[in-house]
């Protein structure tokens, strides 16, 4: 399973997915950076069918509407520290992994990973 990490999320979730054996690149690895537009994530996300990992709703809206991005994992937890993100995405990660062989938009929140249909 392969991801893309959005821009408002840390670098180091990134760093949490490869070192789970995940191929993943954040939008610093990019070109544009953090400057990439969404669109531009999109058809990265579907050529190389990798989830995108996002808090903008925005994905969301472009997912239900065309289709895009390939997969969707949107996270939910409001503002908390890196480190509670991370600790909150390390818990839940084989879930999720395992979770995206079904779905194809996943949310998780602070207490919960929500599998959408």
């Amino acid at each position: 399973m392969k991801f893309l990490v959005d821009a408002q999320l840390p670098y180091r979730l990134a760093d949490l997915f490869r070192r789970a054996g995940l191929d993943t690149v954040h939008t610093l690895d990019l070109t544009l950076v953090n400057r990439t537009p969404d669109g531009v994530i999109n058809e990265l996300s579907v050529t190389q069918q990798r989830v995108v990992v996002t808090k903008d709703t925005d994905f969301v809206d472009s997912f239900v509407l065309n289709g895009m991005p390939w997969k969707l994992l949107l996270v939910t937890t409001g503002n908390i520290r890196n480190s509670e993100l991370e600790a909150i995405l390390q818990a839940n990660l084989t879930r999720i992994v395992d979770g995206f062989d079904r779905f194809s938009f996943i949310e998780i929140n602070r207490t919960s990973v929500i599998f959408h249909s």
